[in-house]
């Protein structure tokens, strides 16, 4: 646990104006355990903020920037903490500012198909609210039901439906920002067609926090299926599998996901709360369609004949939504499954072409085997979006070494397979070393150059995306 030298020092008379600012010291947080409680988030890594602000309201949000801005100040944003690349780590001290309180807005407006959303709204809660009037809220992570959607929005997070219906920034029409100057813009607005000048709600969803903070959401709605239907196929080689997501997805018929996991994560899942997955298989691969009830049964007997075409053993399909919900059970218990074995768990998500997934498996075998470490991959096949989990131990520095190159290589395959570092997890700090890797030097420079001129004093959520270093390399153990 740490903090980047340099960090500003909050004086006494900074915190009155922040009283000012707020209107009240109940959301300004100062003590010792609370500045630890929100030094980590679900990635590796630790560092102590200054203080914790709360805001409530784009005006006290536009006022705390302000004051920041022109102290220079660290901001960094951050909802719930579930992101998985350190994206709201405060690695230069400064301010944290927690918007996991601010869940006032959550309107649902079925004429429009829109949802208007505060930025600490529980992301599965506009969904539900969206259900209410037969319509989707597509986007999916698997931490949907923790993690808000300002920080989803700030990652761009995807999810098992994104194989269909793409992923967060797909779904938003328009956002309200306070920009790292302090000032109030919107962007976008609620028309499903807009055009005018840059775009630059695009540019901000995914950005981590980088470039302004969002305030606000229009979120675009789609109506909700008629049905869905589920089927576990089953594969003695994981190859195999890889090979039978490119042949579904070429049948003419796109299923609303497709997930994968490979032995180590279904024994893992077996252990830690029995489901009744063959724990005797190298691979199995979770689809669901969704639909017409009665296209979806045709399609359903499709696409299980073609996966036995190309190797599988056998194709599952799941008899009532009792037995789906099992399977999309055993898949989300896969995190909190792998973690008994050791406690760190490393978990990255490097996406190639989905022709290259075979190749990829192949890859990740090669190195598990180099490092001799525990790998464990499961993820959203039908994107290419894999999710490599390398679980150790961080007391275990040798072991750190090793998969400290491990990373390393697997980010190497997924560039030179025509991939890229992450799928929907974002860069924060684990990817950053890596950057040049993907872009080159000149793409880097120019995303370098944006962020100077939207943030000339480098105070929005600095020490993210960019590394800081000329050669920065992945450390997870200090000596």
């Amino acid at each position: 646990m740490g903090r980047k030298e340099g960090a500003v020092v909050i004086t006494e008379q900074i915190v009155e104006r922040l009283k000012s600012i707020m209107g009240s010291e109940k959301r300004i947080l100062l003590e010792k355990a609370d500045l630890v409680s929100y030094s980590y988030d679900g990635s590796f890594g630790a560092y102590i903020p200054e203080i914790i602000l709360q805001p409530v309201s784009t005006e006290e949000t536009a006022g705390i920037v302000k004051l920041a801005n022109e102290l220079k100040i660290p901001v960094y944003p951050r909802g719930r903490g579930t992101s998985l690349s350190g994206g709201p780590l405060p690695v230069h001290g400064g301010m944290v500012l927690d918007y996991s309180r601010w869940t006032q807005k959550l309107i649902i407006d079925p004429e429009d198909t829109v949802a208007i959303v505060s930025p600490g709204v529980i992301t599965a809660d506009i969904d539900r609210e969206a259900q209410r009037h037969g319509l989707m809220y597509p986007p999916d992570p698997s931490s949907s039901h923790v993690s808000t959607i300002g920080g989803n929005l700030a990652e761009n997070a995807g999810g098992p439906r994104g194989l269909k219906y793409g992923v967060t920034k797909d779904y938003v029409l328009g956002l309200e920002i306070v920009t790292p100057e302090g000032d109030i813009i919107r962007t976008g607005g609620r028309t499903v067609k807009n055009v005018t000048g840059y775009d630059l709600t695009k540019l901000i969803v995914g950005s981590e926090g980088t470039l302004g903070i969002i305030t606000e959401a229009i979120l675009r709605l789609i109506p909700r299926p008629q049905a869905t239907q589920t089927m576990m196929v089953i594969f003695d080689d994981i190859i195999d599998a890889g090979k039978a997501i490119s042949a579904v997805l070429t049948s003419g018929i796109l299923p609303s996901k497709m997930e994968i996991m490979d032995q180590a994560s279904i024994q893992a899942v077996e252990e830690f709360q029995p489901i009744g997955l063959p724990t005797d298989v190298d691979a199995i691969i979770l689809i669901e369609l969704d639909g017409h009830p009665i296209a979806i049964r045709d399609e359903s007997e499709q696409v299980k004949q073609v996966c036995l075409e190309v190797g599988a053993r056998e194709a599952i399909i799941a008899r009532d939504e009792e037995s789906a919900g099992n399977l999309w059970k055993a898949r989300k218990l896969v995190s909190p499954a792998i973690v008994r074995k050791k406690p760190t768990k490393i978990s990255e998500d490097a996406t190639i072409p989905r022709s290259k997934i075979p190749e990829m498996f192949r890859r990740l075998q090669e190195i598990k085997a180099k490092y001799e470490i525990d790998l464990v991959v499961f993820g959203h096949a039908g994107d290419g979006n894999l999710h490599p989990n390398i679980i150790t131990d961080k007391q275990d520095k040798e072991e750190m070494k090793r998969v400290e190159k491990a990373v390393e290589e697997i980010f190497t395959a997924a560039i030179e397979l025509g991939g890229t570092l992450s799928g929907e997890h974002g860069i924060g700090t684990m990817k950053a070393p890596f950057m040049e890797m993907e872009l080159g030097e000149a793409g880097l420079d120019m995303m370098k150059r944006m962020k100077k001129a939207w943030d000339p004093n480098n105070i929005m959520n600095p020490g993210k995306i960019f590394p800081e270093t000329k050669g920065q390399r992945l450390v997870l153990v200090h000596d």
